[in-house]
């Protein structure tokens, strides 16, 4: 038996999603069976040194702004 996966999705990181709340239900419910089933896994990007970099930049200024 493998354990549950649980995904926690960063606050606000929906906000400029363009949709109705049922396709943002219904995507979140993609991403986790994914997750789930291994194809999110399969099929990730390693991400380069400079995007982890930019990345924290990024979520470091969003945090500043709330």
């Amino acid at each position: 038996m493998t354990p549950e996966i649980k995904i926690v999705f960063a606050e606000g990181c929906m906000d400029d999603f363009e949709g109705s709340p049922d396709e943002l239900a219904e995507l979140v419910a993609e991403i986790q069976t994914m997750a789930s089933n291994g194809t999110l896994f399969d099929n990730a990007t390693l991400l380069r040194e400079d995007e982890v970099e930019d990345l924290g930049s990024m979520l470091g200024a969003k945090a500043t702004r709330q």
